[in-house]
């Protein structure tokens, strides 16, 4: 009894410990001094960063990163929006300075369109090739099984018999 109830203590201490290490870090990334004073603003700034990578940790957002270029993103963002740049202009800025991989979610045009298009391709690709696999072997002929023997059927019979 004693055993189970020191394992659930240790499950309790692993389960808050990594809650506070993977789950409160990105609610820390914005500091409050980057925070703008107009609420709508910083609200379409929050928005903005939540679709931009972070250069440095790759699948994060610049919103929940704290890398120091992170930072500098979003005080970018920011300094563009009070400027009076609109959304797609920011995003235009920020893509035009860093390249399209700083989009979390890449455009579907341009020659993207391929990337998108890889996917489906490949699975009806792999499905026809499936399908025509499966065809093949049904329609193959079925192969006879032929007797022991006689001498195979009297070996057997001594092994069994043994």
């Amino acid at each position: 009894m004693r055993g189970a109830a020191y394992l659930r203590g240790l499950f309790l201490a692993v389960t808050v410990a990594m809650t506070a290490a993977f789950g409160a870090t990105p609610a820390f990334a914005v500091l409050p001094d980057e925070v703008l004073e107009d609420p709508a603003l910083e609200a379409r700034a929050r928005e903005l960063s939540r679709g931009l990578r972070c250069l440095v940790c790759r699948n994060e957002s610049i919103d929940e990163s704290n890398a120091e270029l992170a930072r500098d993103l979003r005080l970018l963002v920011r300094e563009r929006l009070v400027a009076g740049d609109s959304n797609a202009e920011v995003i235009d800025f920020v893509v035009e300075r860093y390249g399209e991989y700083v989009l979390l979610k890449p455009l579907a045009g341009g020659s993207n369109w391929l990337l998108w298009a890889a996917g489906p391709v490949m699975l009806l690709l792999a499905a026809g090739v499936g399908f025509v696999y499966l065809r093949g072997r049904r329609d193959a002929p079925m192969t006879q099984e032929t007797a022991l023997t006689q001498d195979e059927q009297d070996r057997l019979r001594k092994i069994l018999e043994e």
